[in-house]
């Protein structure tokens, strides 16, 4: 299988040495793509840098992303194929990531029409009579974007789309297990006329491309989504750069007495446990009020109980495996260490599929906090349910966590939905929705480990872009 090849300014890139894309559920060779080093990420940054001495005008930009919309629209079926085959994304998740994409785009597209500052009111000040004053939005720069495995099309479109709006090239680098939805979508966009430089894609190793990469000198910002670890390493040594970090959570749900409990049973079934659990705003801590606990771990398990573990491309199939065996065993290893802690499996925790590479999705009850399913973000199939007496005890359980960017609440009490919406230390607080709920315009982000910036279109141009006052002396 040849190498599918890299466009780096205007040059298609092969390398001497590749590395192999492979299917996480059966081990299938994908595809290869090169593996790159330093001096590959010296000639996108210069290919980037180049590029943006001539700009398309905003009307443009919003010209070609909304053909990039309107081609992937055309090719969701293949596309979503590559998503499934090289992220064990089921099948009908991995066509609502593509749908997703569609918007994520057409979104920057609107953004890049009204890119606009504001007016300043110098006159409303003595020293500033007879000065007009206003704003523009500038681009900040090239932008270092690196992405994750879980959304390998959406989260690439939520860099690409907004620094193009912005007037920002990029030089991309994707996650190493899933680049080929990535080159994908750069297709496209070359297609939709984007112009040599403006996206260039580098595959590799975080030693050998990823670190080159964010400690650039030409680079002007980093776009970072990942794991905390990595993100405030990155953010450490880009100190002088300006660093955008979306990073992980372990998003915990509040169930009151007066809240719908079998709306938020059935919701949890598929926010916990859609593409195995993999997303940074996955349910995964539960609190449920007492007198109701014992009825919504019946039906939670009972909704679990039904999900179709097994092969992403397989029609029928809900979740299939995690992105890696270090990943599995870790997760393994957690729900074991919980059981042995005290914790109760109400249902799952077993192996399934080919090389029992599939994790069965699993309910844990009786969790403790010191817990590491608990504490930590978990990213794989698996929900626990703890049980409290009264609604300050499930908000400051909630809060006892480094992360911060989704937290939800069920409840028909308008004072109770408020309170948790002001005491909720969260980025954001959804009430009688799970937290793995996300329009891809709306703001998006975190605070603490969770990261440090907005994402959705809007936001995310805001973010790479700066603004520059205009003064005129009438």
């Amino acid at each position: 299988m040849d190498q599918t090849p890299l466009r780096i300014g205007s040059t298609s890139i092969s390398t001497s040495e590749h590395i192999e894309v492979r299917s996480p559920y059966d081990d299938r060779l994908l595809g290869r793509v090169p593996r790159c080093g330093p001096e590959h990420v010296d000639s996108a940054v210069e290919a980037a840098r180049r590029a943006m001495t001539e700009p398309p005008p905003p009307w443009r930009r919003a010209e070609i992303l909304e053909h990039a919309a309107s081609l992937v629209s055309e090719h969701i079926e293949d596309l979503a194929l590559t998503v499934a085959s090289e992220a064990a994304k089921p099948i009908r998740t991995a066509r609502t990531e593509v749908e997703r994409t569609v918007l994520t785009l057409r979104t920057s597209a609107e953004e890049a029409r009204r890119l606009a500052g504001e007016m300043v009111p110098l006159e409303g000040a003595r020293p500033g009579d007879g000065m007009l004053g206003f704003t523009r939005r500038v681009p900040r720069g090239v932008v270092a974007a690196i992405s994750p495995f879980n959304f390998p099309l959406n989260l690439v479109a939520h860099k690409l789309g907004p620094a193009f709006a912005a007037g920002c090239a990029v030089v991309l680098k994707p996650a190493t297990q899933t680049p080929l939805s990535a080159i994908a979508l750069h297709d496209i966009l070359s297609e939709a006329g984007l112009p040599d430089g403006w996206c260039n894609i580098v595959t590799g190793r975080g030693g050998s491309v990823g670190d080159p990469l964010v400690e650039h000198p030409d680079i002007s910002m980093v776009s970072f989504t990942g794991s905390p670890e990595v993100g405030w390493a990155i953010a450490a040594r880009a100190a002088r750069r300006k660093v955008g970090l979306e990073l992980g959570n372990n998003s915990p749900v509040i169930i009151e007495p007066s809240g719908d409990w079998e709306t938020a049973a059935s919701k949890v079934a598929v926010a916990g446990y859609a593409h195995a659990g993999q997303s940074c705003i996955s349910t995964q801590r539960v609190y449920v009020h007492r007198s109701i606990h014992d009825d919504f771990v019946g039906a939670l398990a009972g909704n679990v109980s039904r999900l179709v573990a097994g092969d992403p491309l397989e029609e029928a199939t809900d979740l299939s495996t995690l992105i890696d065996s270090d990943s599995i065993a870790r997760v393994d290893r957690w729900i074991g260490e919980a059981v042995d802690g005290g914790a109760e499996l109400a249902v799952g925790g077993g192996r399934l599929g080919p090389g029992d590479r599939i994790l069965e999705p699993a309910v844990l009850t009786g969790v403790r906090p010191e817990m590491s399913v608990s504490s930590e973000e978990v990213f794989g199939p698996l929900v626990g349910v703890a049980s409290y007496d009264h609604l300050h005890e499930a908000i400051e359980a909630s809060n006892a966590t480094r992360y911060g960017l989704h937290a939800a609440v069920f409840t028909n009490r308008l004072d109770d939905a408020l309170r948790a919406a002001e005491e909720l230390r969260f980025g954001g607080v959804l009430i009688n929705e799970v937290p793995t709920f996300r329009s891809d315009p709306m703001p998006y982000g975190g605070t603490g480990d969770s990261g440090n910036t907005k994402e959705g279109p809007r936001y995310a141009v805001r973010e790479m872009t700066e603004e520059r006052l205009v003064i005129i002396a009438r």
